[in-house]
C-alpha cells in the first residue's frame, strides 16, 4: 500500500494536504485537510455526481451552503454533502478554519488542486482565467453551479 504524499499544496493562502489518496484506500476514499484563512476566495459553488463529501471541523468555523441552506461547521462537527448537492463554503470568521474532507469513493484527488494551482500561477497575480478554472473543475468531476437567474 502506497503512502499518501504529505506535501502541502498551496493555492494562494489556502493550504491542502492529502492524508489518504485513492491508491492508499483501493479507491474507496480520499481524505484531505484544508486550511482556509479568513476572507479568501474559495471555490465557486459546485456539485459532484461521482462522489459524496463529508466535512469534519478541526478548528475555527467554516460556513457551508448546501442546496441553499447554510450550516456552520465547528470543531468536532461534521456535514455530509451528497452527490448532486450544490455547495460551497466560506470562512467568515476572524481566524483560520481547518477541516478534514473525505470523498467517497476516492475519485477526487490532489491532481485537481495541482492543476488549479497551475491556472492561478499562469495569471501571475492578475485575474485568473475563469474558463480554464471551470475546465479543471469539470475534468475532475465538479460541476460548477449556474449563477442565480441563469
Amino acid at each position: 500500500m502506497a503512502a499518501a504524499t504529505k506535501e502541502t499544496i498551496r493555492l494562494g493562502s489556502i493550504e491542502i494536504r492529502f492524508l489518504v489518496e485513492a491508491e492508499d484506500s483501493g479507491g474507496s476514499a480520499s481524505v484531505f485537510e484544508c486550511l482556509i484563512p479568513p476572507e479568501v476566495m474559495v471555490p465557486a459553488p459546485h456539485s459532484h455526481d461521482g462522489f459524496e463529501e463529508t466535512v469534519y471541523g478541526l478548528e475555527g468555523v467554516s460556513t457551508w451552503t448546501i442546496d441553499g441552506e447554510e450550516r456552520e461547521v465547528h470543531p468536532g462537527e461534521a456535514v455530509c454533502i451528497r452527490r448532486g448537492a450544490v455547495h460551497g463554503f466560506a470562512n467568515r470568521g476572524a481566524e483560520d478554519t481547518r477541516f478534514l474532507a473525505v470523498a467517497t469513493p476516492g475519485i477526487f484527488g490532489r491532481a485537481y488542486f495541482l492543476e488549479l494551482g497551475e491556472v492561478l500561477a499562469a495569471a501571475a497575480g492578475g485575474p485568473p482565467d475563469i474558463a480554464a478554472i471551470l475546465e479543471v473543475m469539470r475534468r475532475h468531476g465538479l460541476t460548477p453551479a449556474r449563477p442565480a437567474g441563469a
